[in-house]
């Protein structure tokens, strides 16, 4: 493998900045502006290509399990609380063991996919869509629902920490444009329009071997500029084993400028805190990273996002 030294980090975005990147990707992704964002990207040409990714059959996660206890990056974890159990009999010897869940979608531990309507920036959604169409009673556009047919299409896996040759980025550490473009070329694979792009900063390795930690306030992630590479690629999703923004924040009064930006201007779904532990190894033990994937959220007509277990099949 190959190691890349790793240079200066990249700097810090002045609100200024920022604002010429946003309208610039607003105007490179205004193919992606409907209600689906950038998944209209997935032609069924483009799906029956993916289906071609099948060697082995192998099926693999890319989610985290649903965590139940209490973190410092996840003070309210999901509950899990058995409503019925084996010993509570029926008549006639019948019985069911029952369950029931509730979780907070959007937080730093489980692996879950933002809607389109989960970005709330200068008063708009993606698209201009008025931000009153989110009420009390949920998402009335732009919600999870876009996805229900399922987002099925290319995986392709570009892992960072092998590149550099450490174990995991450590927190405030970001992801470059050039980043990816090294990947790309030290995995011999080329991201191409309408993949679903996955980026591996180490977070969930990080966190196995270290401990849980406060993921809000230091987790690396991609640097905002990043995102014209994936705009020069019309990717249609972005997936990563973090929060896909760098914490501290490296734009000048935006606290997550990739979730702006990804989601708000250019109309991807974003997949945060998947975990990559267990595929990446075997994409390097099979000399390559692309792969068929499928995913799948809950029918939430009116939700801002779903819990999600990706499947990457080999």
């Amino acid at each position: 493998m190959v190691t890349h030294a790793r240079p200066a980090g990249p700097p810090r975005l002045t609100a200024a900045e920022f604002d010429v990147l946003y309208r610039r990707l607003v105007s490179r992704a205004a193919w992606a502006q409907g209600d689906r964002g950038a998944l209209d990207a997935l032609t069924p040409a483009r799906v029956l290509a993916a289906a071609r990714e099948v060697r082995t059959g192998r099926t693999v996660t890319l989610a985290a399990p649903v965590e139940t206890v209490p973190g410092p990056d996840n003070p309210e974890p999901a509950r899990h609380r058995m409503s019925r159990q084996p010993a509570e009999r029926t008549p006639g010897g019948l019985g069911f063991a029952m369950d029931s869940f509730a979780m907070n979608v959007h937080g730093d531990a489980d692996s879950h996919i933002d809607a389109l309507c989960h970005v709330i920036y200068d008063g708009t959604l993606h698209g201009g869509v008025a931000a009153s169409t989110v009420t009390p009673g949920g998402a009335m556009a732009l919600s999870i629902e876009a996805a229900r047919d399922g987002i099925v299409g290319r995986g392709v896996l570009l892992d960072i920490p092998r590149l550099r040759g450490v174990a995991w980025l450590e927190p405030g550490d970001h992801v470059t444009a050039d980043d990816l473009m090294a990947a790309e070329t030290a995995q011999h694979i080329r991201v191409s329009g309408g993949d679903l792009l996955f980026v591996r900063v180490g977070h969930r390795r990080r966190r196995a071997e270290l401990g849980a930690w406060h993921a809000a306030e230091a987790r690396a992630g991609l640097h905002p500029s990043a995102l014209e590479f994936l705009a020069d690629r019309r990717v249609a999703v972005l997936g990563g084993d973090g929060n896909n923004d760098t914490a501290p924040s490296s734009t000048e009064s935006i606290d997550f400028p990739v979730h702006v930006l990804a989601v708000h201007a250019m109309g991807l779904h974003l997949l945060d805190y998947l975990q990559f532990e267990d595929l990446a190894p075997l994409c390097a033990a099979e000399g390559r990273w692309s792969f068929l994937c499928v995913i799948a959220p809950l029918r939430l007509p009116d939700a801002t996002g779903s819990p999600v277990n990706p499947i990457a099949v080999l």
